[in-house]
């Protein structure tokens, strides 16, 4: 038996697989509340610090995803809805946000995150993504890239003085939930005030690779950067990795040539165009000083 997704067949099993199944250690999955969806203006700090603490911690055996397929998280879980200056307007499903429609070509733009992590002989830890994803499968990219997520605990959601002072704890707490949840790697070794915050990036990207020039799914996101340098035990979850590997910077190069064969993510692409050998050559300098720190400026590559 097979589904058709967008433009896509999935086979029964890859569809009820328990993809994205959360693994959170000590972070806790909330019950959704009636959505605000997207107001036309964006939140008043005193609406922000509200939404920020309406969480509720839910114990974790009460939900664990069992059963539940990558569709299925794709209705769940809510990214945090923005507009172009990185303004929090709302929150709307993982579903609606990626699908790109005749009223929405370029999807809904939310927040995202992408996780550069380095082992102590500075190689870059790579994965190339399952080949059931719905979005972007089988492509190869950074060590983690996903969404801070509403409704959660702790929260996900930076107020605007967590991103100019560069501190963003919402986003570098879901950078740890994801990383253990896709790569299986410890929240205990991920300390997260050893995340350097370095910039955001806009772009959109239609997913054209899996579902043609007319695709139906894919990103449009402001991405903030994360770098961590850390020793870590990597045990892949393989319905959301299906590959990884610690690279130098010359093997990455040899690794993105045309003529490799192999895919990239759009997003990763962006970075290492724009960003990363300099950011990789000096990157004790990158980790411990803020010489490449940039909160004001939002890089659009659309």
């Amino acid at each position: 038996m097979t589904v058709l997704v967008g433009s896509r067949l999935f086979s029964f099993s890859q569809l009820c697989a328990l993809t994205a199944r959360p693994r959170h250690a000590s972070f806790t999955c909330t019950p959704r509340w009636p959505s605000l969806r997207v107001p036309s203006c964006s939140l008043s700090a005193a609406a922000f610090r509200m939404a920020s603490s309406q969480t509720k911690v839910v114990d974790p055996k009460s939900w664990d995803g069992a059963g539940m397929s990558q569709t299925d998280f794709m209705h769940k879980d809510e990214c945090i809805v923005v507009d172009n200056h990185d303004n929090v307007v709302g929150h709307n499903t993982k579903f609606n946000c990626h699908k790109f429609l005749k009223d929405q070509p370029t999807g809904i733009l939310h927040r995202a995150f992408s996780v550069f992590l380095f082992n102590d002989q500075g190689e870059l830890l790579l994965q190339q993504r399952a080949a059931d994803k719905i979005t972007f499968p089988s492509v190869w990219t950074n060590t983690c890239c996903s969404h801070p997520l509403y409704g959660y605990t702790p929260t996900e959601l930076d107020s605007p003085e967590q991103v100019a002072d560069a501190t963003v704890p919402g986003v570098k707490y879901a950078a740890v939930r994801k990383l253990y949840q896709e790569l299986g790697i410890p929240a205990e070794q991920l300390p997260v005030d050893q995340f350097k915050f370095l910039t955001r990036l806009h772009y959109a990207a239609p997913d054209s690779v899996t579902y043609g020039d007319d695709a139906e799914w894919g990103e449009h996101e402001i991405d903030y950067i994360l770098f961590i340098k850390a020793n870590v035990t990597v045990a892949p979850n393989p319905e959301e990795v299906g590959d990884f590997k610690y690279v130098t910077l010359p093997e990455l190069k040899l690794m993105m040539a045309p003529d490799s064969g192999l895919k990239w993510s759009p997003w990763f692409r962006i970075i290492v165009d724009r960003f990363l050998d300099e950011w990789w050559a000096d990157l004790d300098t990158t980790l411990s000083t803020d010489k490449f720190l940039d909160v004001t400026s939002i890089h659009t590559v659309l």
